[in-house]
């Protein structure tokens, strides 16, 4: 797919997207997936503290191409990850026991806890290994936000670019003046109620970067903040647009590839590929992707994303939810001081105080925490425990048990609020 790549000249105009051939994605919903995905984002995610269980798991230059950066002598996990024992990195194993039992408690299939790019403490329960792997729902967004940082990198794109450049639907329309920006910091005002995005978009349309793009402009830009799938979703054709290349082989061979990773991010039956959602990752894998952002963007002497990009993403990107990034979760320090405005019953989890922490996060507790002042970044894959009314029940396990954990591993203070549920990840 052919496409003009210079930034200079023409204003900035873009090719339209070409959607490939029906077929050829990797897109199955089962209905048991499907009941949860819905139940799940009527309820959000909680991390209230687990119940005493035991622990058995096992501890343990073009489009495509990178610039070079010293690696100095940072452990990296090329080709594979090391390990080393908590007593070795500065933790406390008996904390991370206890952290291991309220994950089991949880319904985890995997955590591990990674301290300056070595494996500190690793679990596996429910038949997993080191290979295995599943949905992890919007924790895929981080990712989509770091194909965005990428593509600005390579010159293919900038995010204050209008989405319009990309996508000649929007011209001439209210939705016009929607910027990158506001598209990975959920305030572009887009078009988003729960049966389009959970019901319509996720579990009938066949492309949903089509019908994503084909929503109106609810808000006037930037004055609302709403967790908009449908909006993440339209990543897609901008991304598509600007590196004239299917969005998932963008990412396996700009993100995946250089890092190491098997993630691949499934298709739908237009061949467009998910962006609100979709990724199949491993505990190791997403450690990988939380130790790139820990090391600003570097990867054993490349710089796969800029540190310029990194701290931009992990920082508050506008004025009305102080807690979120570019597609990022932030909490303690890392989050802003101010209160959430707009958007009506969405999620604004408490967070000020405490040590920095920034996170992925999807439905069902799938999570990616990075304690950037400790080095520390912990992965955990599963599902959470939902009664007869689909709400979640009983022991569960997500970031705020994480931030609990790690803090008292470094004999720290946890972050203060980190627990508080209401972080609608659905999707």
């Amino acid at each position: 797919m052919g496409i003009d790549h210079d930034r200079a000249g023409d204003g900035g105009a873009r090719a339209s997207v070409h959607r490939r051939p029906a077929g050829v994605g990797r897109w199955a919903l089962s209905g048991a997936l499907a009941l949860a995905l819905v139940a799940g984002a009527c309820s959000g995610s909680s991390d209230e503290q687990g119940a005493e269980a035991g622990t058995d798991g096992t501890s343990a230059d073009d489009a495509t191409g990178t610039t070079t950066a010293p690696a100095g002598d940072l452990a990296w996990p090329v080709p594979d990850w090391t390990t080393t024992t908590a007593e070795a990195a500065g933790l406390d194993q008996a904390a991370l026991d206890a952290m291991a039992t309220e994950a089991e408690a949880g319904l985890s299939n995997c955590l591990v806890v990674t301290r300056d790019g070595e494996i500190v403490d690793e679990r596996y329960w429910n038949d997993w290994d080191e290979t295995s792997d599943q949905e992890v729902f919007s924790a895929t967004k981080s990712i989509s936000s770091t194909l965005v940082g990428i593509a600005q990198d390579r010159g293919l794109l900038d995010i204050d670019d209008k989405a319009s450049e990309y996508i000649p639907e929007w011209v001439g329309t209210a939705s016009e003046d929607v910027t990158i920006r506001n598209l990975v910091s959920n305030d572009s005002g887009r078009f988003q109620d729960f049966q389009s995005d959970y019901v319509t978009m996720t579990l009938q349309e066949p492309d949903k970067t089509a019908y994503a793009v084909g929503l109106d402009q609810q808000h006037p830009i930037g004055t609302e903040w709403v967790y908009n799938n449908a909006a993440i979703q339209t990543l897609d054709a901008v991304l598509e647009a600007a590196t004239g290349m299917p969005t998932h082989e963008f990412a396996r061979q700009a993100l995946f590839e250089p890092l190491g990773m098997d993630t691949e991010i499934v298709t739908d039956e237009a061949g467009g590929t998910l962006m609100y959602m979709g990724a199949q990752a491993s505990c190791r894998d997403l450690a990988r992707f939380g130790l790139l952002f820990l090391r600003e963007g570097q990867w054993d002497g490349e710089q796969v994303v800029s540190a310029e990009w990194v701290d931009e993403a992990t920082n508050v990107s506008q004025d009305l939810n102080p807690n979120y990034g570019f597609l990022w979760w932030l909490f303690g320090d890392r989050a802003g001081d101010f209160e959430m405005a707009g958007g009506d019953g969405q999620p604004a989890p408490g967070a000020d105080g405490g040590a920095p922490l920034f996170a992925a996060l999807g439905l069902g507790n799938q999570v990616v925490a990075v304690f950037p002042d400790s080095g520390v970044v912990v992965t955990r894959i599963g599902s959470q425990k939902q009664g007869a009314d689909g709400q979640p029940e009983g022991p569960q396990f997500g970031v705020g048990n994480i931030s609990g954990g790690i803090a008292a591993a470094l004999g720290e203070e946890a972050v203060d609020d980190a627990d508080a549920g209401g972080v609608a990840t659905g999707g």
